[in-house]
C-alpha cells in the first residue's frame, strides 16, 4: 500500500512538473476569473450583427460589425482600415458599459484621423529607416511618412483600405474576419500580400486578434493592432494615473527619430523600468523625447513563439485590469504624446490614450541581430494577441 501511495505522489508530481514547464497556450488564458464572474451577468445573448456604416469620401461603402458576448461586452469593428471603433465593458462601480479605447464619431472622422485608432496597422507597423532595405541584394524603396522614414506601411497602410469582411462565430465565440490582398509594390514593398485579421471576442472576456499573411515574393510583414487605450474610459482623463508592468526586462535603444541604434539595452536604473507596477506619469517629464512620453519597443524576455504575457495595466478608480498576451517579441509602449486635440488625432489631447503594439521591433530589416520579419514564399507570417479583461475590487 505504501509503495503504491508513493508511486502516485510521485505520478502527480510529475504531471504538475511538466505542466508548469511546457509553453502557454491560448487554451490556458481563456479560463474566467471568479472575480470577473461574480462581477459580470451572463444574461446577454451573444451575437455578431452587420450594417451599413457609411461611404467613404470616394464613395466606397463601408460595413459595422457589432459583437456581443454573454456578459454583455461589446466590441465594434469597421472594415475601413479593419478598425476597432468601440470597446464598451463595465467598471466596479457600475454594470454599465462604458467605451475604453479612443476612437473617432463618424467615417469622416476616420478619413481625417491620421493616429491610427483601433486600426490593423501594416504591411509594417512602426518604422523603417528612411523607407529602404534590401532583400537578396536587391534593394527595395518604400514610401517615406514620417519625416525621412517610414511609417506604419507608408502614406496609404492597411489602415486606410478597405477590407473584405465577413463574420464569425463558434461556441463561444463572435467576431469579424477580414481579409486584403495587397498588390505588389504597394507602397514600394515586393510581393502580392494576402492577410487576414480575426477579430474575436469570446465568452471569457477576451479579445483575440489573429493575424496570418502570405505571399509570392519574399518579403517584410510586421502587423499588429493600433488601440488606444484608457481604461477611465475614453475621454474621461488622461492614462497617466494608469499603473503598468510590463514583462521586459530590456528595451530597443533608438534615436532622437524613433530608429533603433541596434543596442538593446537593460532598462534597470531607466526611466523605462516597468518590470514592477508604476504609474505610467512617473516621471514622464524625464523621457527625452519631444514631445515628452513614452515611446519605445521592449524586449519581452519571453520569446519561444508561444503565448506570453507581455504585460498588465490596471485603473484603480475603476477597477478595470487589461492583461496583453501576445506570441511576438516586441511591445510599443506610447502615451499619445502626438495626439493634440486636432481631427488628425480625432480631437483628443496628449495623454488621452496609452498603446501597447504586439509586433516585431522597429527597423528590424536593417538590423541582422533582431528577430526577422522576412516572410518568403511559402511561409505564413501569423502572430496572435490576447487582450484579456477582468473586474477587480480590492
Amino acid at each position: 500500500m505504501k509503495i503504491l501511495l508513493c508511486v502516485a505522489t510521485f505520478l502527480l508530481g510529475l504531471s504538475i512538473l511538466m505542466f508548469s514547464q511546457r509553453p502557454i497556450t491560448i487554451a490556458d488564458v481563456h479560463q474566467p476569473s471568479s472575480t470577473q464572474g461574480d462581477a459580470l451577468a451572463t444574461e446577454n445573448p451573444m451575437d455578431v450583427r452587420q450594417s451599413h456604416y457609411g461611404n467613404l469620401s470616394s464613395g466606397a461603402p463601408v460595413q459595422e460589425f457589432v459583437c456581443t458576448n454573454r456578459n454583455g461586452i461589446v466590441m465594434r469593428l469597421i472594415n475601413y482600415g479593419a478598425t476597432m471603433t468601440s470597446l464598451e465593458v463595465p467598471s466596479k462601480q457600475s454594470s454599465e458599459n462604458q467605451n475604453i479605447i479612443l476612437t473617432c464619431p463618424d467615417l469622416a472622422g476616420f478619413e481625417a484621423c491620421r493616429s491610427y485608432f483601433g486600426s490593423t496597422v501594416g504591411r509594417y507597423c512602426n518604422r523603417i529607416a528612411f523607407g529602404r532595405f534590401s532583400i537578396d541584394g536587391k534593394e527595395f524603396q518604400l514610401a517615406t511618412n514620417n519625416g525621412a522614414h517610414h511609417l506604419h506601411g507608408g502614406d496609404v497602410g492597411f489602415d486606410k483600405v478597405v477590407w473584405d469582411a465577413e463574420p464569425i462565430r463558434g461556441d463561444s465565440y463572435v467576431g469579424v474576419r477580414f481579409t486584403y490582398v495587397s498588390a505588389d509594390g504597394e507602397e514600394g514593398y515586393p510581393g502580392k500580400l494576402s492577410v487576414t485579421a480575426d477579430y474575436i471576442l469570446n465568452n471569457q472576456d477576451e479579445i483575440i486578434v489573429d493575424l496570418k499573411a502570405k505571399s509570392d515574393q519574399a518579403t517584410h510583414v510586421n502587423l499588429t493592432n493600433h488601440n488606444y487605450w484608457n481604461l477611465a474610459g475614453a475621454g474621461a482623463e488622461t492614462i497617466l494615473n494608469h499603473e503598468m508592468k510590463v514583462e521586459a526586462s530590456k528595451f530597443i535603444d533608438a534615436d532622437e527619430t524613433l530608429i533603433p541604434t541596434g543596442k538593446i539595452l537593460d532598462v534597470k536604473d531607466t526611466v523605462f523600468d516597468f518590470t514592477k507596477f508604476r504609474k505610467m506619469g512617473d516621471r514622464i517629464n524625464e523621457v527625452g523625447d519631444d514631445p515628452r512620453g513614452f515611446d519605445l519597443c521592449f524586449a519581452i524576455d519571453k520569446q519561444d513563439g508561444s503565448l506570453n504575457l507581455a504585460a498588465t495595466v490596471k485603473h484603480e478608480a475603476t477597477g478595470r485590469m487589461l492583461e496583453i498576451w501576445s506570441t511576438q517579441p516586441g511591445l510599443q509602449f506610447y502615451t499619445g504624446n502626438f495626439l493634440d486635440g486636432s481631427p488628425g488625432s480625432g480631437g483628443y489631447q496628449q495623454y488621452t490614450g496609452f498603446c501597447l503594439e504586439t509586433q516585431h521591433y522597429p527597423d528590424t530589416p536593417n538590423h541582422p541581430n533582431f528577430p526577422s520579419t522576412l516572410l518568403k514564399p511559402g511561409e505564413t507570417f501569423h502572430q496572435r494577441t490576447v487582450h484579456k479583461f477582468r473586474v477587480f475590487s480590492e
